[in-house]
């Protein structure tokens, strides 16, 4: 039933796709669809607008006008679901993208490399010890994610940081993705899902400064507070030039 109320509006001229209100929506209300945030159900917004404080360009607002009231019922079910779908398996397509392997560093010419090796001559050296990274790709079940020190990176982050390897890879688990163009619901999934069964000892969270990689340490905490853990976490910002911004510790 339609009735006068208020409920939130989102201007799609202003929306840049960013995903920071998704998480900061209790409700569920709010998803990215083709790169905008949209209204998943008009029942799902309780109109007191608790993402707009999230919102960089001031995309969101709160407006009177009919419709569906507020069910509330109907918000915990959908939670609900949520929250108890089990970890998903490795995906079957057959592509070699999705076989979980784990492996030794090592240098271009086939050697190990020295642990304590840094300094000038470090980016041809790869500290990456599995595989695959992609966020969508990962399993919750992985073996290398048990007890790891997680990094999770803007797929854009290694291409800007020239020390991506040495200072952030090495003796960490990776996790790649963009918050703007993929799931942010399905990310925030598989990661409270990791929480759950991993044992995950830190994350730190690599974004770059523009807007849409804020949303990234958002669903990181979102998992865990669905997970019910607490775990460290850093949030590193690197500059578009490959300058480290900003860490903070949360």
């Amino acid at each position: 039933m339609k009735i006068m109320r208020k409920i939130i509006e989102i201007d799609e001229e202003l929306c840049d796709g960013c995903g920071e209100c998704v998480p900061s929506c209790a409700e569920g209300a709010i998803e990215l669809v083709d790169g905008k945030a949209r209204l998943v159900a008009e029942k799902y917004c309780d109109g007191l607008g608790a993402c707009m404080g999230e919102c960089p360009n001031g995309a969101l607002s709160i407006v009177e006008r009919e419709a569906e009231d507020f069910d509330e019922e109907a918000v915990e079910a959908a939670i609900k679901e949520r929250n108890e779908e089990p970890p998903g398996p490795t995906l079957a397509c057959g592509c070699p993208s999705t076989q979980v392997k784990t492996f030794e560093p090592y240098l271009p010419d086939g050697s190990q490399p020295d642990s304590t090796r840094g300094g000038p001559g470090t980016g041809d050296l790869s500290l990456l010890s599995h595989w695959p990274v992609q966020i969508n790709l990962v399993p919750p079940d992985a073996p290398f994610l048990k007890g790891a020190d997680l990094l999770v990176a803007a797929d854009c982050a290694p291409v800007a940081y020239p020390g991506f390897h040495r200072d952030f890879v090495r003796d960490r688990a990776v996790m790649i993705g963009c918050p703007k163009f993929d799931d942010i619901p399905e990310y925030t999934r598989k990661f409270r899902d990791i929480f759950k069964v991993a044992g995950i000892r830190s994350v730190t969270v690599l974004v770059m400064e523009v807007p849409c990689c804020s949303g990234l340490p958002m669903i990181v905490k979102r998992a865990m507070e669905a997970a019910g853990k607490n775990i460290p976490l850093e949030v590193v910002v690197v500059g578009s030039r490959g300058k480290i911004l900003e860490r903070e510790k949360a």
